[in-house]
């Protein structure tokens, strides 16, 4: 590691929380092996780019991030990770490491220290992409930010037609629940109060150890002095009554959740390969209310997809109206070159696209303000997260309404409080909060 001492990096992280949680990690990583962050007018000797992919926008960010930083600093290393794949460029590295620039000097040594926590379950040769069936490179981090970040599963096996994800990140696998949970009492150890877990299908974990999702949740949940947890996006058929009740009654976990629909759209849900059709996606979500009444849900939606004609879209928002959730991310279907999206008939225009995604966004809209209205005048436990203003801290509810709270320049970062929520502030995305002394 001789080449890497008194080097600068820069880091730059596109897309999810699951690659915020690896490029933290790998920060860590490099500055214990002695690699200073470049600030402000320094020359970075290495660039690391996490990239996204989910959409043709997220492919065209992901370019013109590489190609600014190759510009800003010519002679440094640069370090591609994440789902995104520049053409042309050799892979090193399984698990979507790949240098697009190469420095002999520098590439082994971080290489070397890269892999340094590569936990191999299975030595199968995979076919995606050259890479290693069974590695699963942890992550848990919270970089700059009060939550951590806990990645507790990678890759999927669902092959839904219109993703490439699978063939970015590979098959699904995982780290053991032991190592899930020394982790977490590693970030409680350096005051973390809240983690949030993350994978790209983390309800399929257990694939590579024999383990249960419930199980690993049930191990975290006795974990002292983290105080809170949340489950990033969970499908709606692996997200289980057992799950919920234990939510419902567990020590730590938030009543939240953010559960994928896609389509509203039996039709459509078939042309996506999904696993549910919307009656049961109904019933999933009076399941979460009936245990949890209190929840936040969030939904991801994608509109324009090939074959949704005007009638099934209709339908499709009839059906989202209808549904007891707190907030929709919307997407615009893209394009992806290998997905077998591409063979199905009726491609849907941009300006339509742009149409729809405008109505459940509004749809969305609505159904925020209308959940954060329930809770005005509640007292609710908040943890309060770094600002730059000393003076105003933000933070989310046990339920995951965003609050600003005056703190008048005390230190409160990275504290559950108690906060009666008061009315909207001036930008309508929190609601103003005070602490309950």
């Amino acid at each position: 590691m001789n080449t890497l001492k008194g080097k600068k990096a820069v880091y730059c992280t596109l897309g999810c929380k699951l690659n915020f949680a690896e490029t933290s990690t790998i920060q860590q990583q490099m500055e214990a092996a002695g690699v200073a962050t470049a600030g402000k007018g320094d020359v970075a000797d290495i660039c690391i780019v996490n990239t996204c992919s989910v959409t043709e926008v997220a492919d065209s960010k992901s370019r013109q991030a590489i190609s600014r930083l190759h510009r800003k600093y010519p002679e440094a290393l640069m370090v591609v990770t994440g789902c995104y794949r520049p053409p042309l460029t050799p892979t090193l590295w399984g698990d979507n490491i790949l240098f697009v620039k190469r420095k002999e000097n520098l590439v082994n040594d971080v290489i070397s220290l890269l892999r340094d926590d590569v936990i191999t379950t299975e030595k199968k040769e995979s076919p995606f992409r050259g890479e290693k069936e069974g590695l699963f490179v942890p992550a848990c981090a919270c970089g700059e930010r009060t939550r951590f970040f806990l990645k507790v599963q990678d890759g999927c096996d669902y092959f839904c037609t219109y993703c490439t994800i699978p063939f970015a990140r590979g098959r699904s696998r995982n780290g053991s629940i032991a190592s899930l949970v020394r982790q977490a009492e590693e970030a409680a150890q350096q005051g973390g109060k809240e983690i949030v877990l993350t994978g790209v299908n983390i309800g399929d974990f257990g694939k590579t150890t024999g383990e249960r999702f419930i199980d690993l949740l049930k191990a975290l949940d006795k974990v002292e002095g983290i105080e809170r947890y949340r489950i990033s996006s969970i499908e709606p058929n692996l997200l289980t009554e057992e799950i919920i009740r234990f939510c419902a009654e567990s020590r730590a976990f938030m009543p939240h959740f953010h559960i994928p629909l896609q389509s509203g759209s039996d039709e459509v849900l078939r042309l996506m390969h999904r696993r549910y059709d919307t009656k049961f996606f109904r019933e999933k979500i009076e399941e979460v209310k009936k245990f949890i009444p209190d929840a936040f849900i969030g939904v991801d939606v994608i509109v324009g997809m090939r074959g949704e004609t005007d009638e099934l879209f209709a339908k499709a928002r009839s059906l989202m109206e209808s549904l007891p959730v707190s907030q929709f991310h919307v997407f615009s279907y893209s394009e992806r070159p290998g997905t077998k999206a591409l063979d199905i008939p009726g491609k849907v225009t941009p300006q339509e696209k742009h149409e729809r995604s405008r109505q459940i966004q509004t749809l969305s809209d609505e159904k925020l303000h209308t959940y954060y209205n329930m809770y005005i005048g509640q007292t609710r436990p908040v943890l309060l997260e770094h600002s730059r203003n000393a003076n105003v801290l933000h933070g989310f509810t046990d339920n995951y309404i965003r609050v600003e709270v005056h703190t008048e320049g005390l230190a409160m970062d990275n504290t559950v409080v108690p906060v009666r929520l008061g009315e909207w502030n001036e930008k309508r995305d929190a609601l103003i909060g005070k602490i309950v002394k």
